[in-house]
């Protein structure tokens, strides 16, 4: 008869063994969980900025049927990261998710390249949004940055089978609908109201019209210009730097030579002269410049910004009206800066019973300085002193000597 033994059997099978690489790919897959989680709530701060930026490559390729529906792409590439973050860290479906996030990675990766292609070429910065404006990156810096996290996702690609599961399924799967959701409601706020992080130039303190200057100190880009010049008789063509070309003779034998094409242009050195704040004009619909006259006037001015009237959302505008009428009796200003025709923005005015002053401006600048469609800022002297949306208009306000005091 087998005797039993009371404490279990003395040859238990001993805990399977784990090696470094099986240490070595979770740490690849905590570290590029936590990273795409980190890009996609940079990115959930600001999601008009990201459908901005793919605005400007469906422009760029020439695929503007897909403009309409950018912030809803946005949106999507912002839950997925988060999401497919948090199914990283969690091991869940894992050969799905890393399959998915391969492909993530290899659309990332040709935006960059893109990005770095198209500066080469007409030597302007197209940046991918990448970290959203809160972590501006070089195209380059883009683009090294998605070589390495498109090697560390291809390790994990391969050695999926390799890859538990943190949790049991039901646990994974309600922490997976809580970062679904989550993801939604983080942008779906920023969206209504404003981002929570305001990282472009046109953010509370700062002035605009020193942000227009260029930075102290700043250089210019240093381009090499290249001539094609033939010769009309024999065929030849011969290529020349601008100071040859000058110094030359060639340019006035127009019997012998003719220049062929554009010249080229080489970007030898980037510079930093370019100013934050660009192409941030005011002007009636006549054409008269009141740039100027808005930012450096020394007292207070509202800024009601209106990106497109047919858009415009006109939640609110009984506060809003009330506030304006508060303005004329304390000589507070109180301007529409409207990025439409002026019939369009007429007929909103006259629509929305708003007996106000109106000024045309660029559209790209009225999305930069104000997410909302439409949205107020308070400014003195040019400085921001307070921004809102639709959702967050001041209901009142106090003047206190010199000081301005926002009332809800």
């Amino acid at each position: 008869m087998t005797q039993l033994n009371p404490t279990g059997p003395s040859d238990a099978a001993p805990r399977p063994q784990r090696s470094a690489g099986f240490y070595l790919l979770q740490v690849i897959r905590v570290l590029v969980g936590l990273l795409f989680i980190f890009s996609g709530l940079i990115k959930a701060n600001d999601p008009s900025g990201l459908a901005y930026k793919m605005e400007e490559f469906f422009e760029l390729w020439h695929m503007m049927f897909f403009a309409p529906y950018a912030l809803t792409f946005s949106v999507m590439i912002i839950v997925f990261e988060i999401v497919a973050g948090v199914g990283l860290l969690l091991g869940y479906a894992f050969r799905q998710f890393s399959f998915l996030l391969l492909l993530l990675m290899i659309f990332f990766t040709f935006l960059t390249g893109y990005a770095i292609w198209y500066e080469h070429v007409n030597h302007r910065e197209l940046k991918c949004g990448c970290f959203g404006d809160c972590i501006p990156l070089t195209a380059m810096q883009s683009f090294t940055k998605d070589i390495v996290l498109l090697i560390l996702v291809v390790i994990l690609f391969i050695a999926r089978k390799h890859v538990p599961a943190l949790y049991r399924r039901p646990i994974n799967t309600s922490l997976m609908i809580l970062a679904l959701f989550g993801s939604l409601y983080v942008q779906w706020y920023a969206l209504e109201h404003l981002p929570y992080v305001d990282c472009l130039p046109f953010k509370v303190g700062n002035n605009i019209l020193q942000k227009m200057q260029p930075p102290p100190g700043a250089t210019p880009d240093v381009i090499e210009y290249r001539y094609t010049m033939k010769n009309l008789k024999t065929g030849e063509t011969k290529e020349m730097s601008l100071e040859e070309y000058t110094n030359s003779n060639i340019w006035q034998d127009t019997l012998n030579w003719k220049t062929e094409g554009e010249p080229k242009e080489t970007l030898i050195k980037k510079g930093n002269n370019t100013p934050e704040i660009k192409e941030f004009n005011v002007s009636d619909y006549d054409g008269n410049d009141y740039t100027e006259t808005l930012l450096k006037e020394p007292g207070y001015n509202f800024i009601f910004f209106v990106k497109d009237v047919r858009k415009a959302s006109t939640r609110n505008l009984d506060k809003l009206r009330r506030l304006f009428a508060k303005c004329e009796k304390n000589n507070v200003g109180f301007y529409l800066l409207s990025a439409n025709s002026k019939e369009e923005t007429e007929k909103f005015i006259r629509d929305n019973k708003l007996n106000i002053y109106y000024f045309a401006i660029d559209a790209t600048v009225c999305k930069t300085a104000m997410r909302s469609n439409p949205g107020l800022m308070l400014i003195k002297a040019g400085t921001v002193q307070g921004k809102w949306s639709y959702n967050d208009y001041p209901g009142d306000f106090e003047l206190k000597g010199e000081k301005l005091l926002i009332k809800r």
